[in-house]
């Protein structure tokens, strides 16, 4: 099986379980885990790039945690 086989897959997993997806990306659990690693990747990036883009990565944070999880 190549990638784009293993990329057909997954695609059709989730057309075909839509709301199960949904609710998961929107649980708790999702928002706990999500936040950690959303804030470990924009303080890492933060870091990378000396604070200088310190808004612009925090605004991009905040924009995809406003669609994984509750919050």
């Amino acid at each position: 099986m190549g990638l784009e086989d293993l990329g057909k897959k997954a695609s059709e997993f989730a057309k075909e379980n839509a709301d199960k997806v949904d609710e998961a990306l929107k649980s708790e659990q999702a928002e706990q885990i999500s936040d950690k690693i959303l804030d470990g990747v924009a303080g890492f990036a933060d870091k990378v790039t000396g604070g200088k883009h310190s808004d612009k990565i925090a605004e991009a944070r905040d924009g995809l945690d406003g669609k994984i999880g509750n919050e």
